[in-house]
């Protein structure tokens, strides 16, 4: 489809509102409030440790999605209350702003374990889908869109459930961990590149940085400030194991010859799920070389000196996810740093 032909809302069709579930075991659904974040967290923490026991929400992500200025909660989510007033499921759909080459809808959520297989997934699926058309129609450009959404391999009722619903697999998430047991080899970057510690000070900088190198990821589009700000502000991000790149030659320094980032590696360390997942350890959130420093040993450079602060630290293992369709050979650098695959999580989309 030639997406420049027709508007995005025309390519959605009819968007109506989405028609308010019912079910036998649901007393109340209704919209949630920041009043819910407790009752979701523990919804969504016993859903991970069934589906995904190495990773958990942390409440304070559940309190940052209320936060934000492009959640409107009292549209965007909904939650089913049993007849004792717990939360046993739970839908939200979220519109990232910034849509610079794809305007992309995100449900997120599901259901208590308890109440699986009786229909309650499919109902909210249903009304998250709808709600997602409804943004996506919002708009009047012309860019793709896409409802996307995730299951990792050890739910397959989710991917079974998204299947059904019409959305269809498009991208395999390879999740990997490295042993800190070995010795971590020192990695040398090419000449006119200094690594050093992360610091808020460049925030903004490797905020921009992320941004650019990131952009020919599957998927991707640019960070609105408020995410940014939430993920580098928040409770579980570690300064201490985020490293910068910084240019020192000509072709990366202004005139005052002040160096400017190329190149970052970014972590978090939740020590709640270190119980579940059987080990310590960090999670490497985002990698990235801007487009026109790769191949001079910068990422190789980053995640050593990310290993090695973990190794000192005594954690047992580093964690992060790939792309594993990857055309930055992403896999292949993580691999041949000691990285192994553990689990794989499915990406779904819905496309207009």
């Amino acid at each position: 489809m030639d997406h420049r032909a027709t508007s995005l809302a025309e390519r959605v069709g009819d968007a109506p509102a989405p028609v308010l579930p019912q079910h036998p075991d649901v007393g109340v659904w209704r919209a949630a409030t920041e009043g819910d974040i407790d009752g979701i967290w523990e919804l969504r923490r016993a859903m991970g440790e069934v589906d995904h026991p190495n990773y958990l929400t942390a409440r304070g992500a559940i309190a940052a999605d209320f936060g934000y200025s492009h959640f409107h909660p009292e549209l965007d989510s909904l939650v089913a209350l049993d007849e004792a007033g717990r939360i046993v499921a739970v839908g939200m759909v979220m519109f990232p702003p910034r849509q610079v080459s794809l305007v992309r809808s995100m449900p997120i959520g599901g259901v208590h374990p308890a109440l699986r297989g009786r229909g309650i997934g499919r109902q909210l699926l249903a009304w998250q889908l709808a709600r997602a058309k409804q943004q996506l129609a919002s708009g009047a450009g012309t860019l793709p869109g896409w409802i996307l959404t995730y299951a990792d391999e050890r739910s397959p009722q989710n991917a079974a459930l998204f299947e059904h619903a019409g959305l269809s697999l498009a991208r395999y998430f390879l999740t990997l961990e490295r042993p800190l047991d070995a010795p971590v080899r020192v990695i040398d970057p090419a000449a006119g590149i200094r690594i050093a510690a992360y610091t808020a000070a460049v925030s903004a900088e490797v905020h921009a940085a992320r941004d650019d190198s990131f952009m020919d990821h599957w998927g991707s589009q640019p960070m609105s400030d408020e995410n940014w700000d939430a993920f580098v502000g928040g409770k579980w991000f570690r300064p201490d194991l985020s490293f910068v790149a910084y240019g020192t030659d000509e072709a990366a320094t202004d005139s005052a010859g002040t160096e400017h980032v190329v190149g970052f590696v970014l972590s978090t360390a939740n020590e709640n799920v270190w119980a579940t997942q059987g080990f310590t350890g960090s999670y490497i959130d985002l990698v990235g070389v801007l487009s026109g420093w790769r191949g001079r040993h910068i990422a190789q450079s980053l995640l050593a000196a990310q290993l090695a602060a973990g190794r000192a630290l005594g954690h047992e293992r580093v964690t992060l996810a790939v792309d594993s369709a990857s055309p930055t050979g992403a896999l292949g650098l993580y691999t041949g740093m000691g990285f192994v695959p553990t689990h794989k999580k499915m990406a779904y989309t819905l496309e207009f």
